[in-house]
């Protein structure tokens, strides 16, 4: 039997645990009951604390511990007996699986190493610290500040979808279709921007661009096909492609991009990054991807354009996407959502001839059958009411701000520091002075609570001391930005 001090411990704990940004204190009360419940901590029919009793352990008012029993007795978990209490419902209990009290016996395992044919584990990826927010200094790409957001209106536009009318389409299994009004959206709002214009069938929604670059790894390449990746280039798409191919060649870049050169003109296929290479930050000029799309053509190789991030530019007007000047149906086009928006909202697109399109989806629906449709409807009321145009200008305007802050502290602080030249994106590609280790630096930074990339896991075959690294600065705001490279600066004394 607990004491009433390690009742009212364990009820804190549980009131704690878990408490998502943004909950209600009541919906974090019923939680607390609920797990409660079905772990068994609280066995069936037993009376629960009384109502002030538990209010006084939670150090929430009465009235929102009454109200959340109150919803839960609705709901079936309790049984509200007059003059006697709030006790648990042993019906609810019913159908569950209860936990065994009886210890496993152990037994030896299966060797699982003798079964895969695959290990993507043990690939080399970019390490992004789960805790990265609670660092001082967090220079991390990929990130979002979460004050930029523009919560009002995608709130808006989720209360939309959750009309009966909209959730009624949205709800049913759509199989292997995709939502029509983010589809439209896509092909009249965000493709014409990059001067592309596409069929209805010429379009799949994906989870992000990441999942667009596994399926097009999946139907396009086997082991005798040969694929070229920039190099240093993205990581991910190196990896999806290894797993098919056995030939995964490095294709040099320059100040320009992607080079014209004998490593391209062996491949079957080459995945590029022209608006904003990935990781250098330049953007490849129009002359180089005519003459880029001149040698695709002479030796036909297919081109996957990955258009991250095309629409942060803060320096120019966009150039046309690669895509724009095919006229053969030689370049695939992948898209996103989530670069810019949110890249937790995992929404990306591919165009394609409509042939290739009708495989990928087929291979879609196999792995997931389609994207969650609810979120599709609510980028699409975003997009088509100016949402998402108002909120890529404002963070245009930030980025910009934040990156002329960035050059201006290392040309203060680390002058022997080169940062790449970008018009755009979210992250600067820095070169460090001879002899300095831009992996081990890293490593100090972030014991010191500055987060950066170290640059090594960009390359290919990774040199034995790398002199890059990447500062992504999305996420950190922008008085933060001097104090961080003066403080990566007092590391380098």
């Amino acid at each position: 039997m607990r004491s009433a001090q390690e009742a009212s411990a364990v009820w804190a704990r549980l009131f704690a645990r878990g408490a998502p940004d943004g909950a209600t204190l009541q919906s974090r009360v019923r939680e607390a009951v609920v797990h409660a419940i079905v772990s068994g901590m609280v066995p069936p029919d037993a009376p629960l604390p009384p109502s002030r009793t538990l209010a006084r352990m939670l150090g929430v008012s009465r009235n929102t511990v009454s109200f959340a029993l109150d919803a839960l007795v609705e709901r079936g978990f309790l049984d509200a007996r007059p003059r006697s209490g709030i006790y648990v419902n042993a019906a609810i209990l019913e159908a569950g699986v209860r936990d065994s009290q009886a210890t496993p016996v152990p037994a030896p395992g299966l060797r699982w190493e003798r079964r895969l044919r695959l290990t993507p584990s043990a690939q080399r990826n970019v390490v992004k610290p789960l805790d990265w927010e609670a660092s001082r200094y967090p220079f991390v790409y990929g990130q979002v500040d979460a004050s930029l957001l523009p919560v009002a209106d995608w709130r808006e536009c989720e209360q939309q979808s959750l009309h009966l009318r909209a959730m009624r389409a949205w709800s049913r299994d759509h199989i292997d279709r995709d939502v029509e009004p983010l589809v439209d959206q896509i092909q009249q709002r965000l493709l014409p921007a990059r001067g592309i214009w596409a069929g209805r069938d010429e379009i799949l929604v994906t989870a992000g661009a990441q999942m667009a670059t596994y399926l097009l790894s999946q139907v396009l390449l086997d082991r005798r096909s040969a694929v070229g990746v920039e190099d240093p280039g993205y990581p991910d798409a190196r990896n999806a492609f290894a797993l098919r191919a056995a030939k995964v060649g490095a294709l040099p870049v320059d100040a320009m991009g992607l080079r014209i050169g004998a490593e391209l003109l062996r491949c079957d296929v080459a995945y590029v990054t022209p608006s904003h290479q990935c990781p250098t930050t330049v953007t490849m000029p129009i002359e180089r991807r005519r003459e880029l799309l001149d040698a695709a053509e002479r030796h036909d190789i297919v081109l996957i354009e990955d258009d991250h991030e095309s629409e942060l530019n803060f320096a120019a007007r966009p150039l046309p996407a690669l895509k724009s000047l095919d006229v053969r149906g030689r370049v695939i086009y992948i898209g996103s959502l989530s670069k810019t928006l949110s890249h937790g909202l995992r929404i990306g697109y591919v165009v394609a001839a409509r042939e290739l399109i009708v495989e990928l989806r087929a291979l879609r629906r196999l792995v997931m059958r389609h994207p969650p449709a609810n979120n599709a409807y609510a980028a699409a009321r975003f997009i088509g009411q100016g949402y998402h145009d108002a909120y890529i200008r404002r963070l245009n305007g930030v980025l910009r701000t934040r990156r002329r802050a960035l050059v201006d502290a290392f040309a203060e602080f680390l002058p022997d520091f080169t940062i790449a030249g970008a018009v755009g994106g979210s992250a600067a590609w820095v070169r460090t002075p001879a002899g300095t280790d831009a992996d081990e630096l890293a490593v100090r930074a972030a014991a010191a609570g500055i987060l950066i990339e170290t640059g090594s896991v960009f390359y290919a075959s990774p040199p034995k001391a790398s002199r890059h690294f990447r500062l992504g600065y999305a996420a950190i705001a922008e008085n933060q930005i001097c104090d961080g490279v003066r403080e990566l600066a007092r590391l380098m004394q």
